[in-house]
Protein backbone atom coordinates (compact mmCIF):
# COMPACT_ATOMS: atom_id res chain seq x y z
CA UNK A 1 0.00 0.00 0.00
CA UNK A 2 1.22 3.82 -0.97
CA UNK A 3 1.32 6.29 1.71
CA UNK A 4 0.19 9.74 0.24
CA UNK A 5 2.19 12.89 0.91
CA UNK A 6 -0.08 15.52 2.47
CA UNK A 7 1.12 19.26 1.27
CA UNK A 8 1.41 21.76 3.94
CA UNK A 9 -0.65 24.60 2.87
CA UNK A 10 -1.29 28.20 3.84
CA UNK A 11 -4.20 26.96 6.28
CA UNK A 12 -2.00 24.54 8.00
CA UNK A 13 0.58 26.82 8.76
CA UNK A 14 -1.57 29.62 10.14
CA UNK A 15 -2.97 26.88 12.64
CA UNK A 16 0.48 25.76 13.61
CA UNK A 17 1.45 29.67 14.05
CA UNK A 18 -1.39 30.29 16.00
CA UNK A 19 -1.03 27.25 17.67
CA UNK A 20 2.62 28.53 18.99
CA UNK A 21 0.76 31.79 19.58
CA UNK A 22 -1.47 30.43 22.21
CA UNK A 23 1.13 28.47 23.91
CA UNK A 24 3.46 31.56 24.26
CA UNK A 25 6.50 30.36 21.56
CA UNK A 26 6.45 32.85 19.42
CA UNK A 27 10.27 31.98 18.56
CA UNK A 28 8.82 28.79 16.88
CA UNK A 29 5.97 30.71 15.42
CA UNK A 30 8.99 32.66 13.16
CA UNK A 31 10.54 29.53 12.36
CA UNK A 32 7.30 28.10 11.13
CA UNK A 33 6.67 31.75 8.89
CA UNK A 34 10.05 30.87 7.78
CA UNK A 35 9.53 27.63 6.92
CA UNK A 36 6.14 28.46 4.27
CA UNK A 37 9.23 30.35 2.23
CA UNK A 38 11.63 27.47 2.25
CA UNK A 39 8.25 25.11 0.91
CA UNK A 40 7.07 27.40 -1.13
CA UNK A 41 3.72 28.07 0.73
CA UNK A 42 2.83 31.79 -0.05
CA UNK A 43 2.23 33.75 3.17
CA UNK A 44 -1.20 35.48 3.62
CA UNK A 45 -3.07 38.06 5.66
CA UNK A 46 -4.19 35.27 8.30
CA UNK A 47 -0.49 33.61 8.40
CA UNK A 48 1.55 37.18 9.24
CA UNK A 49 -1.70 37.94 11.36
CA UNK A 50 -0.71 35.02 13.65
CA UNK A 51 2.73 35.56 12.82
CA UNK A 52 2.14 39.33 14.15
CA UNK A 53 -0.03 38.38 17.22
CA UNK A 54 2.65 35.40 18.08
CA UNK A 55 5.12 38.06 18.69
CA UNK A 56 3.07 40.62 20.36
CA UNK A 57 2.20 37.75 22.74
CA UNK A 58 5.85 37.43 23.57
CA UNK A 59 7.12 41.09 23.96
CA UNK A 60 8.95 40.84 20.34
CA UNK A 61 7.72 44.23 19.25
CA UNK A 62 10.08 44.85 16.95
CA UNK A 63 9.64 41.37 15.01
CA UNK A 64 6.08 42.59 14.98
CA UNK A 65 6.69 45.74 13.53
CA UNK A 66 9.19 43.67 10.75
CA UNK A 67 6.58 41.61 9.89
CA UNK A 68 3.90 44.72 9.48
CA UNK A 69 6.38 45.89 7.09
CA UNK A 70 6.91 42.38 5.25
CA UNK A 71 3.21 42.55 5.06
CA UNK A 72 3.29 46.36 2.99
CA UNK A 73 6.00 45.15 1.05
CA UNK A 74 4.94 42.34 -0.19
CA UNK A 75 1.04 44.13 -0.93
CA UNK A 76 -0.64 41.66 1.69
CA UNK A 77 -3.87 42.68 2.56
CA UNK A 78 -3.84 44.50 6.09
CA UNK A 79 -6.62 43.80 8.71
CA UNK A 80 -7.99 45.52 11.63
CA UNK A 81 -6.52 42.22 13.41
CA UNK A 82 -2.84 43.10 11.58
CA UNK A 83 -3.24 46.68 12.87
CA UNK A 84 -4.57 45.55 16.07
CA UNK A 85 -1.57 42.90 16.61
CA UNK A 86 0.97 45.44 15.72
CA UNK A 87 -0.38 48.80 17.53
CA UNK A 88 -0.25 46.44 20.85
CA UNK A 89 3.11 45.19 20.03
CA UNK A 90 4.45 48.33 19.66
CA UNK A 91 2.91 50.03 22.98
CA UNK A 92 3.70 47.02 24.69
CA UNK A 93 7.47 47.61 24.26
CA UNK A 94 7.29 51.46 25.26
CA UNK A 95 7.93 52.44 21.44
CA UNK A 96 4.41 54.70 21.83
CA UNK A 97 5.51 56.75 18.59
CA UNK A 98 5.93 53.31 16.36
CA UNK A 99 2.53 52.36 17.51
CA UNK A 100 0.81 55.84 16.84
CA UNK A 101 2.77 55.85 13.08
CA UNK A 102 0.91 52.17 12.33
CA UNK A 103 -2.21 53.41 13.84
CA UNK A 104 -1.88 56.73 11.70
CA UNK A 105 -1.81 54.51 8.50
CA UNK A 106 -5.04 52.64 8.86
CA UNK A 107 -7.13 55.33 6.94
CA UNK A 108 -4.62 55.09 3.98
CA UNK A 109 -4.99 51.17 3.84
CA UNK A 110 -8.90 51.84 4.10
CA UNK A 111 -8.84 49.59 7.22
CA UNK A 112 -11.31 50.48 9.85
CA UNK A 113 -9.89 51.03 13.97
CA UNK A 114 -11.93 49.50 16.35
CA UNK A 115 -12.45 49.78 19.91
CA UNK A 116 -9.40 47.48 20.36
CA UNK A 117 -7.05 50.21 18.29
CA UNK A 118 -8.58 52.74 19.59
CA UNK A 119 -7.78 51.76 23.49
CA UNK A 120 -4.62 50.69 22.14
CA UNK A 121 -3.84 53.95 20.15
CA UNK A 122 -5.09 55.78 23.71
CA UNK A 123 -2.89 53.41 25.82
CA UNK A 124 0.66 54.59 23.73
CA UNK A 125 -0.56 58.14 23.88
CA UNK A 126 -0.94 58.07 27.42
CA UNK A 127 2.61 55.92 27.39
CA UNK A 128 4.25 58.68 25.71
CA UNK A 129 2.78 61.61 27.86
CA UNK A 130 0.59 63.16 25.31
CA UNK A 131 -2.82 63.24 27.51
CA UNK A 132 -4.25 65.84 25.18
CA UNK A 133 -4.33 63.76 22.66
CA UNK A 134 -4.95 60.70 24.30
CA UNK A 135 -8.30 62.35 25.32
CA UNK A 136 -8.83 63.57 21.98
CA UNK A 137 -8.86 60.08 20.51
CA UNK A 138 -11.09 58.95 23.62
CA UNK A 139 -13.79 61.68 21.90
CA UNK A 140 -13.39 60.69 18.34
CA UNK A 141 -13.93 57.47 19.53
CA UNK A 142 -17.18 58.39 21.83
CA UNK A 143 -18.63 60.04 18.63
CA UNK A 144 -18.40 56.93 16.46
Amino acid sequence: MAQSVLELDAVAFGAAISACEKGGKWNLALQLFGDMAARKVESNTITFNAAISACEKGGAWEMSAHLFSMMLQHKVECSTITFNATISACQKGCQWEKALEIFHQMPGRIVQPNTVTFNAAISAYEKGGEWERALHLFGVMAQG
